[in-house]
């Protein structure tokens, strides 16, 4: 798996039209929290059991993907915390082309224990919206 930064991942977005942008986080993440556009919602685990399923995850990127595991695909998370087992669970289904963003879509901490203050999706400027 690729290791991108939020304006590494945007960038290569733009440059990979066939990509799939993939957002692992919870559903009430992705809805309140904000997420960039035209990204796909694939959870890695959802409430209430905090429980991830490799191969259920697979399986629905498999389908988001059109069953071609060599198309690109980029995943984000609020932190990079999630996507670097959700990538290890692509690439041992067989996906070829799996890169992530690093530090998530709301980054890091800081003292105060803020996220989007630091590093991150948001931190760096990069297009997104919210509910």
């Amino acid at each position: 798996m690729k290791n991108l930064t939020p304006t590494q991942a945007y960038a290569w977005l733009q440059a990979t039209p066939n990509a799939v942008f993939i957002d692992v986080r919870m559903e009430i993440e992705y809805l309140y929290v904000g997420r960039p556009p035209h990204v796909v919602h694939v959870p890695w685990y959802e409430y209430p059991e905090f429980e991830p399923n490799p191969a259920h995850f697979a399986a629905q990127v498999l389908h988001t993907v059109e069953g071609d595991k060599h198309r690109p695909v980029l995943l984000l998370c609020r932190s990079a915390k999630r996507t670097i087992p959700a990538g290890a669970a692509l690439e041992a289904a067989g996906f070829t082309d799996v890169q992530h963003v690093l530090y998530g879509f709301e980054g890091d901490m800081n003292p105060q224990f803020h996220r989007s203050s630091v590093n991150g999706w948001r931190f760096d400027g990069l297009p997104w919206e919210q509910m």
